[in-house]
């Protein structure tokens, strides 16, 4: 079977006529489509969605010649209703379906003489066409081919490489900080007040990596519940993390500073305006988080506030525990990614069920960066009409990058870890997105941007000859942290 994805234009009579893209499922084996508008061939459409044209008596003789015809599904085979519309005339067989899009799967060398393309499209479209087009509609049929790159891409590695460069460096900034303080015994106790970082140990690191193991699984079986759970603990937390990454900005100019007091705190009122509008980001968002026209900009802004939140207030205590998080979690990437698809009875990849949400759920889990596609194609208006990168992807190397900036101002090493990590990274980004482009299918990312920042940074530690230092972390590091 070779199903494929098509585009049907719809045009409607007026002046200038309106026109719209529908997404269709056709057999290549059975039909070659134009892959381009500019050699497609135009013909009216018969709205026929009230039969399912298993009989010749089902269509007025003459109805149909030179025409486009849809019906819907029924108890004959795809290619038996064919065999009816040619007879009938018709030029063109539109198949509507309620269920969804599925591949057209009947035995073609029973029909060879079938000529007439052969199209599954979604009952949904049929009556969107009508509402926006009108009732007299032409249509007509091409596949143009994929792109072998998607500018969107460039957009997510901008976003991906500035989001874990600012977050090691503010990690960066808040050991300075804490190394001050440290050498200030006033500040110390004021210091741990204010500090609100955690330190992952490699037990942690562990249990980490099973919660995510669990999590994974109970979404996958029970994701129409579970969804909205994950999306009420986004919402909450990236408002949070908005407010500490704009707080931290706010902090640094000096004007505006005018205070209230409250429950025996003085509150500056800066801060109590910043807080609603990261609330009012969040709410909006969850409102109209199913807006593709400008949902996912907030999406990525809140995105990108959660994962600098989380790189900054996650510590690794040591390269040691780095490795080991890094690689449990490429085994994780990888395993969910390539061998739960010789478990699952659909013979899909747990992974990537779960991120487009599985059995045709349509909320989708809010843990990825994404940028519309710019190419357009059958594959961008059918099924994925954004580039995605995952969170984790994100985060996961982020920490790494954090420890190195961490590292770099323990040891006053001019920033040598910091950078070497941070361009590893970027490479890794670029071969994940030439191995997708390459084969034309999802990556785990985690399997070219681990290799690549542990690598390096290993390298620049056993080249500095600091290897014992960088794999078990400074004395400062483990005893400052409660």
């Amino acid at each position: 079977i070779n199903a494929e994805e098509g585009i049907l234009h719809a045009a409607g009579n007026g002046v200038p006529p309106k026109t719209k893209d529908y997404c269709i499922i056709y057999n290549s084996n059975w039909t070659a489509l134009p892959d381009s508008l500019n050699n497609a061939t135009f013909r009216i459409l018969e709205n026929l969605t009230s039969t399912v044209l298993c009989n010749s008596s089902e269509a007025p003789s003459g109805l149909l010649k030179d025409k486009a015809v849809v019906v819907m599904r029924g108890n004959c085979t795809f290619l038996e209703k064919a065999i009816i519309a040619e007879r009938l005339g018709a030029k063109m067989l539109l198949i509507a379906s309620k269920p969804g899009l599925s591949p057209l799967t009947d035995n073609k060398t029973e029909f060879k003489d079938v000529t007439l393309p052969i199209a599954l499209i979604r009952y949904s479209d049929i009556m969107d066409m009508q509402l926006t087009l009108g009732n007299e509609i032409n249509v007509t049929l091409y596949s143009p081919p994929l792109p072998e790159f998607d500018c969107s891409m460039v957009v997510i590695f901008v976003i991906a490489v500035f989001t874990v460069a600012l977050g090691g460096y503010w990690s960066g900034v808040s050991e300075l900080e804490n190394l001050k303080a440290m050498a200030n015994p006033g500040e110390r106790e004021t210091r741990r007040k204010k500090e609100e970082n955690v330190t992952f140990t490699p037990l942690t690191v562990i249990l980490f990596v099973v919660i995510c193991c669990v999590m994974l699984v109970l979404l996958y079986f029970f994701y129409k519940w579970l969804v909205y759970v994950i999306i009420s603990v986004f919402c909450l937390a990236s408002a949070m993390s908005l407010y500490n990454c704009l707080a931290a900005l706010i902090g640094e100019i000096p004007c505006g500073q005018c205070r209230i007091k409250c429950c025996n705190k003085n509150i500056e009122v800066r801060l109590i305006f910043l807080a609603g509008f990261c609330i009012a980001a969040a709410v909006v968002w969850a409102v109209f988080r199913n807006e593709d026209r400008w949902a996912w900009i907030l999406q990525d802004i809140l995105g990108v506030a959660f994962c600098l939140n989380f790189i900054k207030t996650l510590k690794m205590p040591n390269f040691k525990s780095c490795v080991i998080l890094l690689g449990l979690l490429l085994l994780y990437d990888v395993f969910f990614v390539f061998i739960t698809p010789f478990i699952t009875k659909n013979g899909a990849s747990i992974m990537v069920e779960v991120a487009a949400g599985p059995f045709g759920n349509s909320e989708k889990l809010p843990v990825v960066i994404r940028v519309p596609r710019l190419e357009y194609s059958a594959a961008t208006l059918c099924d994925m009409p954004f580039s995605l990168l995952g969170f984790g992807d994100i985060i996961v190397p982020g920490l790494l990058v954090a420890y190195c900036r961490r590292f770099d101002v323990q040891t006053s090493s001019s920033s040598v870890y910091y950078i070497s990590c941070t361009i590893a990274y970027a490479v890794g980004m670029v071969l994940t997105f030439v191995v997708l482009a390459l084969m034309k299918m999802g990556q785990p990312a985690l399997l070219y941007l681990v290799p690549c920042t542990l690598i390096t940074s290993s390298l620049v530690a056993w080249r500095r000859k600091e290897m014992k230092k960088f794999w078990n972390g400074s004395s400062y590091q483990v005893g400052w942290m409660p």
